[in-house]
């Protein structure tokens, strides 16, 4: 299947204004000479914003792949793909927004909204990452694609790669990851490699052999992965009827995602579809949290946080696998977006995460541990009275329940722990719901059913 765009001048440009050098969008660059990551920078045609929003909702009664795809829907806003190039779609996005009373309740607001990406195909949102960015390889001529992953990445790029008829390699750092996540990878026909060390120790020594090997890399440095992972929040907007909500939430890991939100927004504002910028808040876990340090670290000592530099986290503890990441290799990118939109960066403890994710269960909604770091940071950015109880907040739930079951059994059964300082502390089952177990006795069954 082929997709036309405008015409569109791209290049690849440093992130760092100081140096500002650009590369050809053909590159298959991640990083400037100077060390910092690359956007996809557009010299945007004139567009129509009101015609472009009717043009979307049109699309969605179309039977075209392209067009049924909650990323490639909004083309006009990632034209880098030539017209001959093939697009590789599962027809991603297509993700809901779902009112949550009991949670909003919990979170002491008057109503939340979850945009939950755990309804992509393969269960969150790095597929709307991984279309655009394995389509870009298949432009490119790759044969080869790889990730370091903590389990969402390399399951969403083996379904990808499969359907593009790539090669996927994907390395795993052993025993930090969740099976359910391991077991989509393996099924999706991936090289899969697990190396004895943490995700940043496993970063450091892949990404160098993965450039000089001529392997086409896909981890959120990708730039062309934030292509499409931008297009959540255009979507979010767009189901909004373009209503901007006070504040959007996300979890925060290598935060390659709210650089994206960051600058899906900005692009919009730029091009006059928003008349002004939600707030974004990231959220960490207490034990995995390089950036809220800091910021903390900044406005303690009164300084840039440019100029402090990022101090990674050496052996990051989390439950919420998900974003157990101690050296975040967009940190400057989310930096830059949480400076536009006056935003805030938090952590939250493991008790918090477990049970905030309890109470999204209760309203219906399943999700995977760190997705739940959003409602835990949305309850205390209320408590401190950062966000008003009357705000309009949107969360976005990054994966689907069904990726780390062993831990939402765990919290249920009241024998979830995590490791801190060699010791196993023990996460509190404040919203448990034990399964009961009872002898073929009517009995006994009828006693249970009256409780």
């Amino acid at each position: 299947m082929k997709i036309g765009t405008a015409t569109t001048m791209v290049t690849l440009r440093c992130i760092d204004h100081q140096c500002n050098t650009s590369f050809p969008a053909s590159s298959s660059m991640t990083h400037c000479h100077c060390g910092n990551l690359l956007d996809v920078h557009y010299d945007w045609p004139d567009l129509n914003p009101r015609e472009l929003k009717e043009t979307w909702t049109s699309r969605r009664t179309s039977m075209l792949p392209e067009d049924q795809s909650g990323v490639w829907r909004y083309r006009e806003l990632i034209p880098y793909l030539s017209p001959e190039a093939k697009i590789i779609t599962l027809r991603e996005g297509n993700t809901p927004l779902l009112k949550a009373p009991r949670a909003a309740a919990y979170a002491g607001l008057d109503e939340i909204q979850f945009k939950h990406q755990g309804f992509n195909p393969t269960g969150s949102f790095k597929d709307n990452g991984m279309t655009t960015g394995v389509s870009q390889a298949a432009a490119l001529g790759k044969k080869v694609v790889a990730c370091v992953s903590t389990g969402n990445t390399s399951a969403s790029m083996g379904a990808y790669a499969a359907c593009g008829d790539l090669k996927a390699v994907i390395f795993i750092p052993a025993g930090q990851i969740a099976t359910g996540k391991l077991s989509q990878a393996l099924d999706y026909g991936a090289l899969t490699i697990q190396v004895d060390a943490n995700f940043d120790v496993t970063w450091k020594l892949v990404s160098g052999l993965v450039e000089e090997a001529g392997i086409y890399l896909l981890n959120s440095v990708n730039p062309y992965r934030i292509e499409g992972q931008k297009t959540i929040a255009v979507e979010l907007l767009d189901q909004m009827r373009w209503e901007i909500p006070d504040w959007i939430v996300l979890p925060g890991g290598n935060l390659g995602n709210s650089s994206a939100f960051g600058k899906g927004l900005r692009e919009l504002h730029q091009l006059g579809f928003i008349t002004r910028l939600p707030r974004l808040a990231i959220i960490q876990a207490e034990g995995s949290a390089p950036l809220s340090q800091l910021l903390e670290r900044a406005r303690t000592e009164k300084k840039s946080p440019y100029e402090l530099g990022l101090l990674p986290v050496l052996n990051p503890q989390t439950l919420a696998t998900a974003i157990k990441i101690g050296a975040p290799a967009s940190w400057k990118k989310a930096l830059r977006e949480l400076e536009a939109t006056q935003g805030v960066c938090i952590s939250v403890s493991e008790q918090e995460i477990a049970d905030a994710k309890a109470v999204i269960g209760q309203s219906g909604i399943g999700c995977e541990p760190a997705s739940a770091a959003t409602l835990a940071g949305i309850r205390r950015l209320v408590a401190e009275k950062q966000i008003r109880k009357s705000d309009n907040v949107v969360a976005v739930l990054t994966g689907n329940l069904l990726k780390d079951p062993a831990y939402t059994l765990a919290y249920h059964q009241g024998t979830l722990s995590f490791s801190k300082e060699n010791q196993q502390i023990p996460i509190q089952s404040n919203f448990g719901n034990q399964p009961n177990s009872v002898p073929p006795d009517l009995e006994q069954i009828k006693k249970l059913l009256s409780q």
